[in-house]
């Protein structure tokens, strides 16, 4: 659905993206993982047919974004991190202007528009002027407007940033129904964790490159060499910290509430030696497994260093 082939977007001597290369396929939803200001609003711009590339390629569905802009518009919904509202207008008039605004007759916006507000759980609010919805309504009513023309793609720029955890779960919820249909999503950063069973692919970008994208098992695996076991030991664990810090593998161990925290780089043998020769010495293990990684950890491992392979 998205074809992303060397491209940079420079101002001056700075490099906002710099020979970027990135596919999302079609039905999928892309999880866009990067700092503030590694370029993941400005790859979204450009995809949104917002801003010019200096230089490369990014297509949509197979059309070149640059070229033909108006064909590309028809295909996607943009909801930017920042966005307006037009305050005097009810729910049902904003999307009423939108609808119109891409040509869509009258009466197959009367019958389209109450599917969007239910949609985003706005029904009740139809009639309500949008200047007195809170925060999270504005942004449900900000995705139900990308909706209005039917888009395969949706390009959503941090749509959970500012809300408060009630709003955020009803934004997952929504966006896990608009998966279900079967739209193209690519989400920046923000709601990724809680997103992190419904995300497809990740990519990481720092610094305007992609240094890492994949499958988020995938991704997790090449970090497995860096794992960390979580024990629980049965009795008293000042004894059990110096026999694990002089242990082979071990870089490091942290006593806390839960239990031992040990940073391992040994695999699966190793770490099973580790259990049997606890276990031969009289160490009470009650609990001895491998915290999970998540999409944050992946996130903070991989732009700890510069590009990965």
């Amino acid at each position: 659905m998205i074809e992303i082939r060397n491209l940079t977007k420079t101002y001056g001597s700075f490099y906002a993206l710099r020979d970027l290369n990135m596919t999302v396929a079609k039905g999928s939803v892309f999880g866009f993982v990067g700092p503030n200001g590694a370029g993941k609003s400005t790859t979204m711009s450009i995809l949104a047919t917002l801003l010019a590339p200096t230089s490369g390629s990014a297509k949509v569905d197979g059309i070149e974004v640059v070229e033909h802009p108006k064909e590309i518009r028809r295909k996607i919904g943009y909801m930017p991190d920042f966005f307006g509202v037009y305050d005097r207008f009810k729910t049902t008039e904003y999307l009423h202007f939108y609808g119109a605004s891409y040509g869509i007759p009258r009466a197959e916006r009367e019958k389209l528009i109450p599917q969007l507000l239910d949609l985003v759980n706005l029904t009740e609010k139809k009639d309500f002027y949008v200047d007195s919805l809170s925060r999270g309504m504005k942004q449900r009513l900000c995705l139900a407007r990308c909706l209005v023309h039917q888009p395969d793609l949706l390009i959503l720029d941090e749509p959970a940033s500012g809300l408060d955890p009630r709003a955020r779960i009803e934004m997952r919820e929504i966006l896990k129904e608009l998966k279900s249909m079967g739209k193209t999503i690519i989400i920046s950063s923000h709601i990724l964790p809680e997103l992190a069973e419904m995300v497809d692919e990740i990519g990481v970008i720092e610094n305007g490159q992609m240094v890492a994208q994949g499958k988020v098992q995938d991704i997790q695996g090449r970090l497995r060499v860096k794992r960390v076991l979580h024990i629980r030991l049965l009795g008293s664990v000042e004894e059990a910290v110096p026999f694990l810090q002089d242990r082979p593998f071990v870089s490091s161990v942290l006593v806390q509430e839960d239990g031992i925290h040990v940073h391992f780089s040994g695999q699966d043998q190793e770490q099973a030696e580790l259990l049997m020769e606890m276990a031969s010495r009289g160490f009470g293990v009650i609990a001895f497994n491998e915290a999970q990684t998540n999409l944050e950890d992946v996130f903070l491992e991989i732009t700890k260093g510069g590009p990965a392979e």
